[in-house]
């Protein structure tokens, strides 16, 4: 009786070293099989294709007429259209609220900031004070504008492009 029972507990103590052995190799198998890269090793660093290059070389946007139509924030319901010549704009109010307000041609200051979007600054070209700001997406005819002297000097919309100048949006 004590021999079988030794018997029994050996081949259980064998078992559970078979089995435990067993499940170790199982996970290490599938730990070893299955281990992914991080997923910053995975893929390759980006190329220069993909990251715009930073720069602070300015964009010409003589030529360009560009009406921006707004549907959020101070200018809803407001569309101007803005020409740029040289080194000035002059954004005139053609349909909404503002219509028939006169607003002086200003100085801009332009740079591209990506793939279709070009960051503008309107300038007092007195004082070189900051009039309005405003990020132009190309791509999904997009604008957003931040004009400083009021409480809520934001606004968003949509842009469409009445003439394309000399130089083309990078």
């Amino acid at each position: 009786m004590f021999s079988t029972r030794r018997i029994r507990l050996a081949a259980a103590g064998v078992t559970m070293t078979v089995a435990a052995a067993g499940i170790g190799i199982g996970v290490a198998s599938s730990a070893s099989a299955s281990a992914a890269k991080p997923a910053s090793a995975a893929r390759p660093a980006a190329s220069a294709h993909h990251q715009p290059k930073i720069s602070i070389a300015r964009f010409d946007l003589t030529g360009w007429v560009i009406d921006a139509k707004y549907t959020l924030g101070r200018n809803t319901g407001n569309t101007f259209e803005q020409t740029y010549k040289d080194s000035t704009v002059q954004g005139v109010p053609i349909a909404g609220p503002f219509v028939g307000t006169v607003f002086p041609p200003v100085d801009y200051v332009a740079l591209p900031i990506g793939h279709d979007q070009v960051y503008v600054t309107w300038l007092d070209p007195a004082t070189f004070a900051i009039v309005d700001a405003f990020v132009f997406n190309f791509r999904t005819h997009t604008v957003y504008d931040y004009a400083p002297g009021s409480a809520n000097p934001e606004s968003a919309g949509t842009i469409t492009v009445k003439h394309v100048g000399k130089h083309r949006i990078p």
